[in-house]
């Protein structure tokens, strides 16, 4: 199921391959058994990649709703047991230097400890922890802080991503208001609504829902729907980001419960800070 999910959130089989540390002959393998094993074909493959088919789209939404619930079984199970473990919620780009450099550090200084990793999609920004399926998250604010503490690393400008042949992505730098005509991605109904007003620039918009990287940058090379997204990211060469004067950067956070006193957060915390620094 998680191959199944990495490869329905990618829409692409060698991505997910390397988002899940395998190789792609292997994945493909997989997806296979897995198609053999519903009776029906999960994805509609073509030249030019490929995209969900009506059954696949059905077994998503079990899939995640299935893997949540492991995640939580695995959670109670570790704290009843008593194990020195960590889970860490990540939001984004996986390959931030400072992701690198915290990982460095925090192995470093915690060898015996086991550290657990929960890749999450755009629908949650604080990567599971109000659900208790992370111990403390790297994600990026504007959310619900609510019962949350909130510590910031970096912060990052933002910018507008367009396709490479639109006339707007030959522009130096834009303002929110040179795109209020255009259709913007949008989060699924129920997602945390001041993040959905940050990456709608503060104004309600429409357009296509997405729940992953990877498929608000589909919706912007298909469909032409404008994109927001930190600047400083590697783009596919169809897609251009353009800065945006008049939008708030974006701030790289760690985020744990409120009152949470576990020992391992609060180093978890001090390495981040100081890793995010340089």
């Amino acid at each position: 199921m998680r191959y199944f999910v990495a490869v329905a959130e990618e829409l692409h089989f060698g991505r997910a391959a390397t988002r899940l540390h395998m190789s792609q002959p292997s994945l493909s393998r997989a997806i296979k058994q897995l198609e053999a094993d519903v009776g029906a074909l999960l994805f509609a493959r073509s030249p030019t990649g490929v995209t969900l088919a009506p059954v696949g789209a059905v077994l998503l939404d079990e899939a995640r709703a299935l893997l949540d619930h492991a995640d939580r079984v695995r959670v109670r199970v570790s704290a009843a047991a008593g194990a020195t473990t960590i889970t860490v919620g990540i939001l984004g780009d996986g390959t931030d230097p400072g992701v690198s450099r915290l990982a460095a550090a925090y192995r470093r200084t915690h060898p015996g400890i086991d550290i657990r990793i929960r890749d999450t999609d755009l629908t949650d920004p604080t990567c599971g922890l109000r659900a208790g399926l992370v111990d403390v998250a790297l994600t990026r604010a504007p959310f619900d802080e609510t019962a949350l503490t909130v510590r910031a690393l970096r912060t990052d400008p933002v910018g507008a991503v367009l396709r490479a042949d639109d006339p707007l992505a030959r522009r130096d730098r834009l303002r929110l208001a040179e795109l209020s005509d255009r259709r913007w991605f949008q989060f699924p109904q129920g997602t945390d609504p001041i993040w959905q007003s940050y990456w709608n620039g503060s104004t309600p918009r429409e357009g296509p829902v997405v729940r992953a990287v990877q498929e608000c940058l589909h919706a912007v090379l298909w469909n032409g729907t404008v994109g927001l997204a930190p600047l400083g990211h590697d783009l596919p060469a169809e897609l251009a980001v353009v800065p945006l004067t008049d939008m708030v950067p974006s701030r790289v956070v760690a985020v744990w419960n409120e009152g949470d006193t576990n020992p391992l957060i609060r180093s978890f915390i001090e390495i981040a800070t100081a890793a995010y620094r340089h």
